[in-house]
């Protein structure tokens, strides 16, 4: 249901309290005290069955009685009284609730939970509810803690979601004692209805907050979430904290993959998908929170680092350089100035030491250059106290400069009392301020964390190679096959033509029933081969003896498949021997050894594992995991996050690996994953690369039975290429298809076709061109949430072109999705317009979508005509602007 209704829940106007009580320690008497004691200016009223006053004011035995309907109801009353509660509500036209009661997974005498219960009642009347088992909400904005939290929350622009009620009151208190103010203190409780997705697409238009925290234990819904939490941290920084990341112990799987993605790695992969910041600690949380809020975007990712004394300055280095940072490099120009404004014994490099006995103005020159290099994208300025100069002297010389920088500044005064001025100088000019070297340095690599993650979102990727065309149907009858034979485990050979099929390259690969066959098999590839043992009980070949590699001869070969089956019956006697695998001996010895593959996690479904291969896979436990799909961009940032990267540059006499062959190995294992629901768990190892490209050496893939469509268990959806389709335009053929991020450069083409004035009536102002991270915007969208078409012309010697695109965002609900258009000036009134606005309208109503909205400058009149040809109804809405809408519902399916 996502955001529908829950302005009633964070916005109310009026709150009725059914459970409302006199008795000291209840649960209604602690929120009674919290609702008339927060400031609240609406009515507030208790309902209590028995009372007639609670409080000191009037109550009312039931819903009905009330004198208005309530914005908001909080219930505190026992587990079987919430459904029969939530329908009079519902009835009486309340449309948000905050359920604190516990124990709701009971069931009534019907065998139904009261939970599911409350839904079904809620659901008819659109009633929103949070909890239940809760601690409730508090909005100090509005002055309302309906909570039975032991304190209030002050006003603020943070808004802080979490999970565990103990958390929720630990960490209100913890904020009180720390001046940190809310937008809004939400505690989800069970999370029956309202979840993190539908409170993230609320915020995420919400003025009043400027950053949402969240803590996590366990995510539903993944596709609403991971939809939601995209467009929140688009808008604004989104903060997180995960709990349980140690609580997963390794999983038996039938690959190296399935055994190597934990579930935190998962969250964490997810996370940083969504363009979120996942911090450790709730006190990193806030201390993030208030660093992003207060300190300008960084400009770069290296640190300089300003100090008067050389200890606090190597605590913050190590600090720095241990967290994976790095220090800026000075320019000769920089270091020029500074010698002329600083000691001779000065450290003439970063850490810049400007020594003890600095004045202010030292401190400030300092500065001044500092932040005037060209490598530096942030400054911190240490302090450590002196009997020299008082350090609210230093602070006010260096404020307003830090303040006034276009670099962000992060300051660190060190010790106690004698600090605490200077600390609030900085803090009234906005200025970061942190106790420690290693807090500030803490600081600063979350805002690196922040830009990382933001940046992933606005890149583009480079286009797929054309001959990327996979032989889907012969994949298909692969796993078919071996389904209906009731098998589950692709042989080695099956899952390299799998591979293959997908244009992975392998080493070619037989399958031997017996030790003759391997002979034969041998004779034809040519020595030396590798042998493997084919067992469906045998998940890692080498623990048993089941691999023999480097074979060079008909002799060598009876041998070590008579000592394999040998070994191979006696560590496990029980396992069926189907033969063995021959494939030709690859040498490549510049190769490093690589694994890939795909796991499914309970939560986010498909997951693409990358990492150091071999054998000591599981000890090196080098890896790192992204969300399909993937395309090059995502490729390359899965492979930078393992160690294993830094190998894959040239070092020694070992040429470079080919990244791009290696990141479309990736791209073609997240295509499969995509195309194929079948696939459980996939091992590519070792994937061997060098600068003649990937190969897959070894491949293992455990099938299931599938359910639903294989785009559907994707948390991301992915390119629709259903959607793709050709028309004929004035004898021309003509694609329209969904844009791809990859469209960066060709929209940027695109738009320099659009005259001034069809920029002007499509944005409203003069806009010439637009930066790159409005194209990304443009060209990145998320298929679930929003669609843009294309129409593609073709021409000769493979140019593609833009020609004119139609888009629609719709709201969290499905409610409504605004649309817009632009087609290329030159092109205008040849029908293309009509083209795309058709392809869009089929679109949104197959997805269920009720009603196309648009805004027409009243002046275009092309468009206003286009719009009444197809149906939109037309009204003058402000300022020179006509709204058109289409009921879809009325639209004939077609």
């Amino acid at each position: 249901m996502s955001s529908r209704n829950l302005e009633y829940l964070l916005a109310p106007h009026s709150v009725a309290l059914i459970g409302a009580s006199d008795r000291p320690g209840s649960v209604g008497s602690m929120v009674m005290r919290n609702l008339l004691e927060g400031g609240f200016d609406g009515p507030i009223w208790p309902v209590n069955l028995r009372r007639a006053r609670v409080a000191g004011r009037a109550a009312y035995a039931t819903v009905d009685e009330l004198p208005e309907t309530p914005d908001l109801a909080v219930i505190c009353t026992s587990p079987p009284t919430v459904p029969i509660l939530i329908t009079a509500l519902g009835v009486r036209g309340t449309r948000a609730a905050v359920v604190l009661t516990a124990g709701l997974e009971a069931s009534n005498a019907d065998g139904i939970p009261f939970v599911t219960a409350a839904l079904n009642a809620a659901r008819p009347h659109g009633l929103r509810i949070l909890g239940p088992n809760c601690v409730g909400v508090l909005l100090p904005r509005i002055g309302l803690n309906a909570s039975f939290a032991h304190t209030h929350a002050s006003p603020g622009n943070l808004a802080f979601i979490a999970q565990s009620g103990a958390l929720t009151t630990a960490m209100l208190d913890w904020a009180r004692t720390t001046s940190i103010g809310f937008s809004c203190f939400i505690s989800l409780g069970n999370s029956a209805d309202v979840d993190f997705g539908d409170l993230l697409d609320y915020l995420c238009q919400d003025p009043y907050t400027h950053s949402i925290l969240l803590y996590v234990e366990s995510i539903s819904g993944a596709r609403k979430f991971m939809s939601a939490a995209r467009g929140a941290a688009r808008n604004k920084p989104v903060l997180v904290v995960k709990a349980g990341r140690r609580a997963e112990g390794a999983k038996a799987a039938a690959s190296h993959t399935g055994a190597l993605a934990g579930a935190d790695d998962v969250y964490d992969a997810a996370f940083r998908r969504a363009g979120m910041l996942r911090v450790t600690t709730t006190r990193e949380l806030f201390d993030a929170a208030e660093t992003l809020a207060r300190m300008k975007p960084l400009t770069g990712e290296r640190l300089a680092i300003v100090s008067n004394g050389g200890g606090p300055a190597v605590m913050a280095t190590d600090a720095l350089i241990a967290a994976g940072g790095e220090l800026a490099h000075l320019a000769p120009a920089t270091i020029a100035a500074l010698d002329a404004s600083l000691p001779p014994n000065w450290s003439r490099a970063d850490p810049v030491d400007i020594v003890g006995d600095a004045p202010a103005s030292r401190y400030a020159h300092a500065l001044e250059h500092t932040l005037a290099d060209p490598d530096v994208g942030a400054v911190l300025l240490i302090h450590a106290p002196t009997a020299i100069v008082p350090p609210e002297a230093i602070a006010r010389e260096c404020a307003e400069l830090l303040a006034r920088s276009r670099k962000p500044a992060l300051t660190c005064w060190m010790g106690g009392p004698a600090v605490e001025e200077a600390k609030r100088i900085c803090a009234e000019a906005r200025v970061p301020t942190y106790s420690t070297p290693e807090e500030a340095v803490g600081a600063f690599l979350q805002a690196v964390s922040y830009r990382r993650n933001q940046r992933q979102l606005m890149e583009a990727p480079s286009s797929l190679p054309e001959s990327f065309v996979p032989n889907i149907g012969r994949v298909r009858a692969i796993i078919r096959q071996a389904l209906d034979t009731g098998r589950t485990l692709l042989s080695e050979s099956e899952a390299k033509e799998v591979l293959s099929a997908y244009c992975i390259p392998v080493v070619p690969t037989k399958t031997a029933a017996t030790v003759d066959d391997a002979r034969r098999v041998a004779a034809e590839l040519g020595f030396p081969i590798a042998l493997k043992i084919v067992s469906p009980d045998i998940v890692h070949k080498s623990d048993v003896g089941g691999v023999a590699l480097d074979i060079g001869s008909d002799a060598e070969l009876q041998s070590a498949a008579q000592l394999m089956l040998q070994r191979c019956r006696e560590r496990l006697p029980g396992a069926r021997i189907a033969g063995f695998t021959v494939q030709a001996m690859v040498k490549r010895s510049s190769a490093r050894e690589l694994i890939a593959g795909i796991a499914v996690d309970p939560t986010f479904g498909p997951v693409i594992l990358f990492g150091q291969g071999g054998i000591e896979v599981e000890v090196a436990n080098d890896k790192a995991i992204a969300l399909p799909p993937l395309n090059t961009a995502l490729a390359a940032e899965l492979i930078s996050r393992t160690r294993v990267h830094r190998f894959l540059a040239a070092y020694r006499n070992k040429p470079p690996v080919d990244m791009r062959a290696l990141e479309l190995a990736l791209v073609q294992l997240s295509q499969l994953v995509v195309d194929i629901p079948e696939i459980a768990e996939l091992d590519i190892n070792p994937l061997l690369a060098d600068e003649r490209g990937a190969l897959a050496l070894d491949a293992r893939i455990r099938l299931a039975p599938a359910v639903g469509h294989a785009a559907d268990r994707l948390a991301i959806r992915p390119y629709p290429a259903e959607l793709e389709e050709t028309v004929d335009f004035d004898g021309q053929p003509l694609v329209l298809r969904p844009i791809r991020p990859e469209d960066l450069l060709q929209h940027r083409e695109f738009l320099t076709h659009i005259s001034a004035e069809d920029m002007h009536a499509r944005f409203f102002g003069s806009v010439r061109t637009l930066p790159d991270a409005q194209l990304a915007l443009m060209t990145q969208i998320d298929y679930e949430r929003a669609m843009a078409f294309i129409a593609e012309a073709h021409l000769e010697g493979g140019v593609r072109q833009t020609w004119g695109v139609a888009r629609a965002h719709a709201d969290a609900d499905n409610n409504a999705a605004e649309f817009a258009i632009l087609v290329r000036s030159d092109l205008k009134r040849r029908g293309l317009g009509s083209i795309l606005l058709g392809k869009l309208i089929r679109y949104c109503k197959t997805r269920g979508i009720r009603r196309l909205v648009g805004e027409v400058l009243v002046q275009n009149t092309r468009m206003l005509e286009l719009a009444a040809a197809l149906g939109f109804t037309s009204e003058y809405a402000h300022d020179g602007v006509v709204r058109v809408s289409l009921d879809l519902a009325e639209v004939p399916q077609t």
